[in-house]
């Protein structure tokens, strides 16, 4: 993978041939992003949580909080976490008094660091597990009251159809929620969040996961993601009402939510 510089530009959103898609900063077929994805997260998931770390700060544990507070968690209700990964947001949905959790990723090696950190914490009794694209949902229609996705939208090929899936599996009156690297709205954050993800990031992935070339992608794909007005409405177009949206630090991330009414 090239070197990035922090004052290249992704290419613009919603100009890229109908059968090619971005991976980072390239342009890449549709078909080839999905192994290309995996390909990443099997080399980074025993350090996926350290590199979390070191990607935020330490801050994406204070985003966390703040979004699993947004989920409402009931004991009634279950909750459906996709690209759940290593099981932060499930674990924090039981703690918080929330019902069953079904955590997913399309990775298996994330989804086995996150059932082993579950029976860590003596969970794996109120929690299940399953290989999932969300893209394609393998639940029935109305049969979760939550979708969570936290930081995984923004690696899937088809946004608007794992939209359209976390519509399809909510009950009436149930919500979604999506947590995600977003574009920053505060301009004095915006240079030095630039050299951090470009110039930084990638020489901290290589020392601690001896692995840059996958953390150059995870802050390129930041850059190409929709901005926060563009995700609000692609939420509204898959039918989603009440749609809101919360910056978190000058908008380095946002927490979207919108409701199946």
């Amino acid at each position: 993978m090239r070197e990035i510089s922090a004052h290249d530009t992704p290419p613009p959103i919603g100009t890229l041939d109908e059968d090619v898609t971005d991976f980072g900063f390239r342009s890449v077929r549709k078909d080839q992003k999905k192994p290309l994805v995996r390909g990443v997260f099997d080399s980074v998931a025993k350090r996926y949580d350290v590199m979390n770390d070191v990607m935020s700060l330490g801050i994406h544990r204070v985003w966390k909080s703040i979004f699993i507070r947004s989920l409402l968690p009931r004991p009634d209700m279950t909750l459906l976490d996709l690209a759940g990964g290593t099981g932060d947001i499930s674990f924090g949905w039981l703690r918080h008094g929330g019902g069953p959790a079904i955590l997913t990723d399309i990775n298996e090696s994330m989804l086995r660091v996150g059932e082993e950190r579950a029976a860590e914490r003596g969970l794996t009794g109120r929690m299940s597990f399953c290989v999932v694209d969300a893209e394609a949902i393998p639940l029935p229609d109305c049969s979760v009251d939550r979708v969570a996705m936290a930081f995984g939208l923004r690696n899937c090929t088809q946004k608007d159809a794992v939209l359209a899936e976390a519509f399809r599996v909510l009950k009436p009156g149930g919500r979604f929620c999506c947590l995600e690297f977003s574009h920053v709205e505060v301009a004095a954050l915006s240079t030095i969040y630039d050299l951090w993800s470009f110039k930084v990031l990638p020489r901290m992935g290589q020392v601690i996961a001896k692995d840059a070339a996958s953390y150059q992608y995870l802050a390129e794909s930041i850059r190409t993601f929709p901005d926060q007005e563009t995700l609000a409405n692609m939420m509204r177009e898959a039918g989603f009402e009440r749609v809101k949206y919360q910056n978190l630090t000058g908008g380095i991330a946002a927490i979207h939510t919108g409701w199946r009414l």
